[in-house]
């Protein structure tokens, strides 16, 4: 159970488990991925992502999460980071918890970008969206290859384009 309490304020034991506090993490996160991928296009959708809100917030339990589980060992471990010791570290719970709470707000602030890209662009979001939301690395590659896509096909019609405006230039003038 956390006990500590670093705001100073009052919450009930059972608000303050480590259990508690990772599966809140998890559901908070939800509503978010929710409106970007089902209603982008939404003005509630925008207004809610340009906040960055969500992100102190996650911060904020991540902090109080990571101060809550470093140690002697576990400071040690992340200043001269070994595979085997991390393995280790992240055998406890407390560790996890605050590993999975920084996953969370990467990938949706990851999936915030894709999704603010995709307003600016026009580009297709929906698909890389739902792949941040499941690992967030795969997503941002699946982003930045549609647009790669996207530019070589854009590049591509106005090539098209101009070719056919110069032939029929040609055409006209022949006449």
């Amino acid at each position: 159970m956390l006990n500590g309490n670093l705001l100073g304020c009052y919450l009930p034991p059972r608000l303050m488990t480590l259990d508690f506090l990772f599966d809140s993490a998890n559901i908070f996160v939800l509503p978010f991925w929710l409106i970007m991928i089902a209603l982008p296009d939404w003005q509630v959708t925008r207004k809610v992502m340009d906040s960055f809100l969500p992100f102190v917030l996650l911060a904020g339990l991540y902090v109080y999460l990571f101060s809550y589980s470093l140690d002697p060992d576990s400071a040690q471990a992340f200043a001269n980071p070994q595979l085997a010791d991390l393995a280790r570290l992240f055998a406890d719970e407390r560790v996890t918890a605050t590993g999975w709470i920084h996953f969370l707000v990467m990938d949706l602030f990851v999936g915030r970008w894709i999704y603010w890209e995709g307003q600016r662009t026009g580009i297709w979001t929906r698909h890389s969206l739902i792949l941040c939301l499941f690992a967030g690395p795969i997503g941002l590659l699946s982003h930045i290859i549609t647009r790669w896509i996207s530019q070589w096909l854009a590049a591509r019609n106005q090539s098209s384009a101009q070719e056919n405006a110069s032939s029929d230039s040609l055409t006209s003038s022949e006449n």
